[in-house]
Formats: C-alpha cells, structure tokens, sequence
C-alpha cells in the first residue's frame, strides 16, 4: 500500500478515534480490499461446507469495529489487527454454535510457518482459539502474535509496529508462542 494511502488512512482512523463518523465512511473504500484479502484467507481455511460468504464476513467485522467507538486507533496496522481480530471472534463463535457435540481431536490445528488450521476445519479453529485464550492468559503479546500472523496474514515487520516491538522479539516470540501451543494442543483431551 503506497505511503500517501496509508498516511491518509491512519489520519482517517485518528478523525474516527475522535467521533467523526464521516471519518468511518471515508476510510471502507480504502481498507476494503484487504478487508477482503484477509475474509477470503479465513475462509479459504474453513470446510468447504461453510456457509460464510466473503462479504458477509466483511460487513460482520465492519459492524463490529463501527461499534467500537471507544477504540483509540493508532494506525493502519492497529486497524487490521483489530479487523483480523473480529473476522477471527465471527468465525469461532460461528464455529462453536455448530459445534457444540464432541470435538473431533484427531485432526490437530497445524501450526507450520504456512497455515493456522490445516484442511480448515471448524473443531481446529475452536482448538486453536481455546489455545490462544489460554497463552493470552499467560502472555498477551506472545497470543496476539499468533492472532496478527495466522489470522491477520501480518509480516514480522508489520507485527513489530502494531505491537510497538522490536522484528527480533516478533521472531523469538513467534517461536515460543509455537512450540507452546504445538504443546498444549497435543496435551488437550
């Protein structure tokens, strides 16, 4: 995204912090497309028997970040975040209520470099989030770490400015928070 554009986004997100709704209708035509990129990534990993639609993804995030009036925006990589963050909520409280029987445990969330949850499927993502809340609870920034990079679709570099860190502390975060969640998962009954 060119500098101008996101410059004129973060100014628009401040406008927005400050109660200017005027701002929120000028800013969805420049962040809708990677809205869109970053909906069509969560549901490319979910079944293929999902009944989710790219937009109504988009417009489920947009109503929830609208209600968040409250929210001091920092920039355009806080935006996202926050984005990747709700798109992430819908998903798994849609996930939970269709699937409130027994969780199949047999196909593990994958945690490899490429892919939050292999082959998409619903009991992982609900695996995956159960995991994340309980490594939040032990260290926030290592789970939002987590959240920006599987669910935003974030570069280290781009983790590091929402999280006002260094790329290396991204890095060895990244690891720790991996192998703890590879073995919390396999630990999980």
């Amino acid at each position: 995204m060119p500098d101008d554009v996101s410059h004129q986004i973060t100014l628009l997100l401040v406008d927005w912090s400050n109660g200017d709704n005027n701002a929120l209708e000028e800013l969805m035509p420049l962040v809708y497309e990677e809205l869109r990129r970053m909906a069509r990534d969560y549901l490319r990993r979910q079944p293929s028997n999902h009944t989710f639609q790219t937009t109504e993804l988009i417009h489920e995030a947009y109503l929830k970040l609208a209600k968040a009036s409250d929210q001091n925006w920092q920039n355009r990589a806080h935006f996202f975040g926050v984005a990747s963050k709700a798109m992430r909520h819908i998903l798994v409280d849609y996930a939970r209520s269709k699937h409130s029987k027994k969780r199949d445990w047999q196909n593990r969330a994958s945690l490899s470099d490429d892919t939050a949850v292999s082959n998409g499927r619903s009991a992982e993502l609900i695996a995956l989030d159960d995991a994340l809340r309980a490594l939040e609870l032990l260290d926030d920034r290592k789970s939002r770490i987590v959240e920006l990079r599987f669910f935003g679709g974030m570069t280290n570099e781009e983790m590091a400015d929402v999280l006002k860190v260094s790329t290396e502390t991204v890095k060895r975060d990244w690891r720790f928070a991996r192998s703890w969640l590879l073995r919390e998962l396999a630990t999980t009954p």
